[in-house]
């Protein structure tokens, strides 16, 4: 039976060092006649495949090492490719900048909303790479409330964008049901400022 684990500890100048399985439990000794393929040193963070057989003195040992870098590139390119558009995904921009095109046409909003949409998604596409790459390193994250508040103060097309090529905070449904309230009350947030009366009312 063949595990997964990653090299902890590694003395490259004795040729041994220690695997901690993926699943969980103690460390695995390892030594470097134990790798069947020598393309390259071992190295710490390692990512390998192993199977576990008893040693001399009758404590696991790991053999038939292989190094993990397949497996791990094809899970990064799956990971990393950009997430499927469905349907909606693809149409809410395009309508969005028709229903602009409208309301400019209509009531004639100033141009810096035009610019505040702009510069929101921005900032928030590269608050979202940064999270992503946070995500990565096990470093500190954004918290989803501050990503959700980006999208409320206009950044929705950013983070869209984002979560499609960066495929980040993509798959996860109780974070998009969230998202996309918060796409509803940008818009209707939008056309209330630009109408008439919101206008009147903020003396715009």
């Amino acid at each position: 039976m063949r595990f997964e684990g990653t090299i902890t500890t590694w003395n490259d100048d004795r040729g041994f060092g220690f695997i901690t399985p993926t699943q969980g439990g103690q460390e695995i000794f390892v030594h470097i006649k134990a790798f069947v393929s020598r393309s390259g040193r071992p190295q710490v963070n390692q990512l390998v495949t192993f199977e576990v057989e008893l040693g001399p003195q009758g404590k696991k040992r790991a053999k038939n090492i292989t190094p993990f870098r397949t497996v791990a590139s094809s899970r990064r390119t799956q990971r990393e490719s950009p997430a499927q558009w469905s349907w909606v995904t693809r149409l809410v921009i395009p309508a969005f900048l028709v229903l602009y095109l409208t309301v400019s046409l209509l009531w004639k909003p100033p141009l810096w909303i035009a610019g505040i949409y702009a510069a929101a998604s921005l900032i928030t596409f590269l608050t979202y790479a940064l999270d992503k790459s946070a995500a990565r390193k096990g470093s500190w994250r954004t918290a989803e409330s501050t990503l959700h508040g980006l999208a409320l103060a206009c950044g929705w097309p950013g983070a869209l964008l984002a979560q499609q090529v960066l495929r980040h905070k993509s798959a996860k449904a109780e974070f998009r049901t969230v998202f996309w309230a918060t796409v509803i009350l940008n818009v209707a947030g939008f056309l209330w400022v630009c109408s008439p009366a919101g206008r009147a009312t903020l003396n715009l």
